[in-house]
């Protein structure tokens, strides 16, 4: 799908029909189709594969520089509807006079930027407008971390209770997006340190003017994409200590049971054995006492008591 915004002298922000490809326009491609990609490479002279790798799920951040576009694919954090964290490549591109975003999937980074949050920025002011896409990429990632660290205390309570394989699964669902969180920002991290090297440069210069303010702000997002990596380390690292720790509880709960079960067999075994003894079919002690049925019982009591006392002391149950 092509959209394609404009904001006017007044700030305010308009929807432009598709056909209308003006200058100082932001056009957002998500999942477009094949003459959508066409149009825009076609008007605004922007290399086709460039867009179109920016479509696969599996591509890597980087900046790419070109002769009349400078283009920068970054990973943007995902939520989706069943409540799974991921990554999705974005590719954001730098024309003499437009700017173009383009990606996959629908996501939450680039809905941010509405007729409601029109005032926060200017399809007319495309550095400020790339460098806040970037700001709010990382906050995004701050903010789903928060609540997977509250998604992991919930989880780590109802373990404390049961030790379910639900919860267990949840967890392993929650390591793997932290992965995906963690290779994302060391990923974007990079293309941020690359793009502050190439602010002054002439190339990007002569296509777009990053002011002071710009820089200030890109510094800005450098700190809060740290931060992001740092915090997404420490809860992996809090997590897999989690995981660590409920795998020996779990080996120690296995452990007391089967420590259980063998002292009960042993116990069983007890009154099982005399039982057998005084079965056999030749002569054997109290076969011919009246009370020696009695005898017998007596004295499995006996060693099925001392037994249970001999563990009880040696804390097998």
């Amino acid at each position: 799908m092509l959209r394609i915004y404009r904001t006017d002298e007044n700030g305010k922000l308009s929807k432009l029909k598709k056909s209308k490809i003006l200058p100082m326009t932001w056009c957002s491609l998500v999942n477009p189709n094949e003459d959508e990609l066409l149009q825009v490479s076609t008007v605004l002279k922007v290399d086709y594969d460039l867009l179109n790798n920016s479509l696969d799920a599996d591509e890597r951040s980087r900046i790419e520089q070109e002769p009349g576009s400078l283009a920068i694919i970054i990973n943007l954090p995902l939520l989706d509807d069943e409540g799974n964290f991921d990554t999705l490549p974005c590719g954001l591109v730098l024309t003499p006079k437009n700017f173009i975003t383009i990606c996959a999937r629908d996501n939450r980074v680039l809905n941010s930027f509405n007729r409601s949050t029109s005032k926060t920025f200017s399809t007319r002011e495309r550095a400020t407008f790339l460098l806040n896409i970037l700001y709010k990429c990382t906050q995004f990632y701050l903010k789903y971390l928060t609540i997977i660290n509250k998604r992991t205390e919930d989880i780590e309570y109802a373990l404390r209770k049961t030790t379910s394989n639900k919860e267990l699964f949840q967890l392993m669902e929650i390591q793997k997006s932290l992965v995906y969180f963690t290779t994302a920002l060391k990923d974007n991290h990079l293309v941020l340190l690359k793009l502050l090297r190439m602010l002054k440069t002439p190339t990007v210069a002569k296509l777009v003017s990053f002011s002071e303010d710009d820089v200030e702000l890109l510094d800005d997002v450098i700190i809060e994409n740290k931060q992001a990596i740092e915090m997404v380390d420490m809860h992996r690292s809090i997590l897999e200590g989690m995981m660590d720790g409920f795998a020996s509880i779990i080996n120690n709960n296995v452990n007391q049971i089967m420590k259980f079960l063998a002292a009960i067999t042993i116990i069983l075994s007890i009154p099982t054995m005399l039982a057998s003894f005084w079965g056999m079919n030749v002569p054997v002690a109290f076969a011919a006492d009246p009370y020696g049925f009695w005898w017998v019982i007596g004295l499995s009591a006996i060693g099925t008591l001392a037994t249970i006392l001999f563990f009880k002391k040696q804390r097998m149950f």
